[in-house]
């Protein structure tokens, strides 16, 4: 661990870390949720007459915004981009079956290593591609006064979602105006991995969902962790090296 925190803050320019936050994505982070979108997009598109897409699909679009993925689909599917209306009906349709389906799943030991984080000082602060509001609504019933409006990114702050680094450059602002090296990220899924390292954010991964490793790794991810249990375990080191390293 210690040449893997060494590497980011030569390839970054930072001779140390000086933690203030942890940024945390949502859907495979903090919630369960991934199967429910892949099961509620993938209905959604055949319904809507698209033939081209498989529920792993949208594992790869996890953390993009709504209108983004619906763009996509649809230029490879009918070569064109989706018309606005399209890209409404489509999401809202969707929204309604991601809210049949979903079942506010939290991941196992994501709230101990928020207490972690916590008792530690630091600030946790949320970046998510997401719109949904039956997940939004319910975080401050799941994680009690953890994240705020003051704290979080949605798919609705953002002019540019996820790969692209804005929402995780938000997220630095709203955890208080701060640097890269303030802060580490907690992602899931390659498109927040590549936002949060475009961001120049110290970026963990832990796989949740069915993905290879090495598609985590491939986006830019510095360290890749199989659970949340091992990150639990893992979490105190690498804080404690945060404190000691410098190049």
């Amino acid at each position: 661990m210690i040449e893997i925190l060494t590497q980011y803050l030569q390839k970054n320019h930072f001779s140390h870390f000086d933690l203030k936050a942890v940024i945390f994505d949502m859907d495979g982070v903090l919630y369960n949720s991934m199967p429910a979108h892949a099961e509620s997009w993938q209905q959604t598109m055949e319904e809507f007459g698209y033939t081209s897409t498989e529920p792993l699909e949208f594992y790869y679009h996890e953390g993009r915004v709504g209108s983004s993925t619906i763009n996509i689909i649809t230029e490879r599917e009918f070569g064109r981009k989706a018309t606005k209306e399209e890209i409404i009906k489509i999401y809202a349709r969707k929204s309604v079956l991601f809210a049949q389906y979903n079942h506010s799943e939290i991941i196992p030991d994501i709230k101990e290593i928020i207490k972690f984080v916590q008792a530690n000082g630091l600030k946790p602060v949320l970046v998510t591609g997401s719109g949904q509001p039956s997940l939004l609504d319910r975080l401050d019933t799941h994680f009690p006064g953890v994240f705020t409006p003051q704290t979080m990114v949605t798919a609705f702050d953002v002019e540019h979602g996820k790969p692209d680094p804005e929402p995780y450059l938000m997220g630095l602002q709203k955890g208080g105006d701060l640097k890269p090296n303030q802060a580490i990220a907690i992602e899931n899924a390659p498109l927040g991995i590549e936002s949060a390292v475009g961001a120049g954010i110290f970026t963990i991964a832990v796989n949740t969902g069915p993905l290879p490793d090495s598609v985590l790794t491939d986006a830019g991810a510095s360290v890749v962790f199989d659970s949340m249990e091992t990150l639990l375990e893992k979490i105190q080191e690498i804080l404690r090296l945060t404190h000691a390293i410098s190049v």
